[in-house]
Order: structure tokens, then sequence, then C-alpha cells
């Protein structure tokens, strides 16, 4: 059985419904993508599995149980909007949420220690928030999520804010998570960050699963629609090409928007009959753009 799973989930508010009948599953050492526009239900999802709400119908379950004070020592929640106190030492509260989560003082403050000499910010461990630059305030916040060791993890935007460099720091700090064997809930306005580190998602639309499965076998669903060609010397006539709907040159070639698949083919004579071609390749639909389909282009 796997550690999380969300059973036909609904919740409502009065006469609104926030979440209406949403199914997944995470694995042990899954990172599971949770994506939707704003007011798709993907926080009040999140929050009935934190247990901050209930369901008004289905069932959530951890490692087979439901919900309870027992279950939430095993639950990481990395939210949104950041909420570490600005003016309290950062041991000290670090610290006392991990003893909230029935960790030991001793061993909260030696995971401390840990995680703080693993981001190379040792040197933090007295001082306070709001001495800290974002970036840093977010691996504080990280810490405080992770540092009790759970089995499940809720990250919500874990990486907005942050500078390339501390966006690979996390995403690495992420997968390890995931090699350990956690189990990683994972909702991001970044598809590219979805498409590197899930291998199952969710799309919720209007309160609905909209679009749902293995990434992979989902994107065999919708059509190859760009065409990416190079060649040794300019190419002429791509955009008179029938079913060529649109031509962007750029420094690697030229980029081809087409409205069948099997025009692919029909570029790359055409192009060969002019010149050595370098590189040719029919992409498959980024996720981007499947959000998009599936949510009728109502994009976050």
């Amino acid at each position: 059985m796997n550690p999380l799973i969300v059973d036909q989930v609904t919740k409502q508010y009065g006469e609104k419904t926030a979440v209406n009948g949403i199914n997944f599953e995470v694995g042990a050492g899954e990172i599971y993508g949770l994506l939707g526009a704003n007011g798709a239900g993907k926080t009040t999802t999140m929050r009935m599995v934190l247990g901050l709400i209930f369901p008004d119908g289905g069932k959530i379950l951890y490692n087979g149980k439901p919900y309870s004070h027992e279950q939430l020592r095993m639950l990481g929640y990395l939210p949104e909007e950041r909420g570490m106190y600005p003016k309290v030492k950062i041991s000290e509260q670090v610290i006392y949420l991990a003893q909230l989560r029935g960790m030991s003082r001793k061993d909260a403050d030696r995971n401390l220690k840990k995680w703080l000499e693993k981001f190379n910010i040792s040197e933090y461990y007295n001082m306070k928030i709001e001495e800290l630059s974002k970036g840093n305030q977010q691996k504080i916040q990280f810490i405080a999520a992770v540092i009790h060791n759970p089995g499940i993890v809720i990250l919500d935007e874990a990486f907005s804010g942050l500078d390339p460099v501390n966006v690979e720091l996390l995403k690495s700090t992420v997968k390890e998570l995931r090699d350990n064997g956690t189990s990683i809930l994972f909702s991001t306005h970044r598809m590219e960050h979805v498409e590197e580190l899930c291998r199952n998602i969710t799309i919720l639309h209007r309160s609905n699963p909209v679009l749902q499965g293995n990434l992979k076998e989902l994107k065999k669903q919708f059509p190859r629609e760009r065409v990416i060609v190079a060649a040794e010397r300019p190419l002429q006539g791509l955009d008179s090409i029938n079913g060529v709907l649109q031509v962007n040159k750029h420094e690697y070639g030229y980029e081809l928007l087409i409205d069948r698949p099997e025009t692919a083919q029909v570029i790359l004579s055409h192009a060969m009959g002019q010149s050595e071609i370098s590189r040719f390749e029919l992409l498959e639909p980024t996720l981007n753009e499947i959000f998009i389909r599936s949510v009728g282009g109502s994009h976050e």
C-alpha cells in the first residue's frame, strides 16, 4: 500500500465545491505533481492532506491509517506563504517546531546543525530570520519542514523567490529525500520543475481533476505540433508548406508550428532538398502546453 492515498475526496464550502472527487496515490520515493489554476482546489487538497481541514466525502490514508495526531508527526509541510517568526532565533523556533512533531530537543538540535551545515549556513544557528536574505529564509523554512524526518512531505511553491543557484540546491535536496524513500506531494507554477521531478501528476480545474496519470503516458495523448530544424544553409519556403502554421527563426535554426505530425516529414524532405541537415526534431508537447489545453487557457 502506498504511503499516501487520497480516495475520492470532496470538500464543500456552503454551495461552493472546492474539491470534487480527487483521487491519487503517492508512492514511497515519489514526487507527485499537483497542478491547477488559482482556485482550482490545490490548496484545499493540501490542507486536507495535512489535516488542517477535513473532507466532506472520501478518505485520506497515511500508510493505510486515517488521520490522527500520530500521523501528524510523519508529515512535513513547506507552505507557499512564509511563516517563520522574524524576531525569534532560528535555533529556538526550528527546534521547537521539531519538538511539536515528537522529536527530543537533543535530536532536533543535532538535525538542525546537520541541515545548516548541508546548506553551508552553520553560522545562522543563533541569528534571527529577519537578519537573513529571502533565499536563506526559505532554506530555514525548508529545514523546519523536514527536520523531523517525515515520511510524507507537502511542498507548495518550494522554489519561489530563490535565485538559480539556490533553486538547484533545493531541487537536489528534494531529489535526495525522494531517493531516501520520502513521499512528496509537490505543487508549483513552474511546469519545467514538474517535468524534471515528477513521474505522475494531477491537473485540477474548477475543483475537478481534468487530467491525471503518468506524465510520459499523458504526453502521448497530445499531438506533437512543433518541429525544430537546423541546416548548413538558410532554408527557403518553409512557411509555404501545407500544414505549417508558423515559422520562427532562432540562432539554433528554425522552429515550426504544425497542425498535424505528418507535416514533419514534408518539412524534412523540403529542407533536405536545399541543404545538409544538422538537426531535426519533432518535439513532444511540453507540460505547459498540456496544462493550457487541459484548463482551456486559464493559466495561473
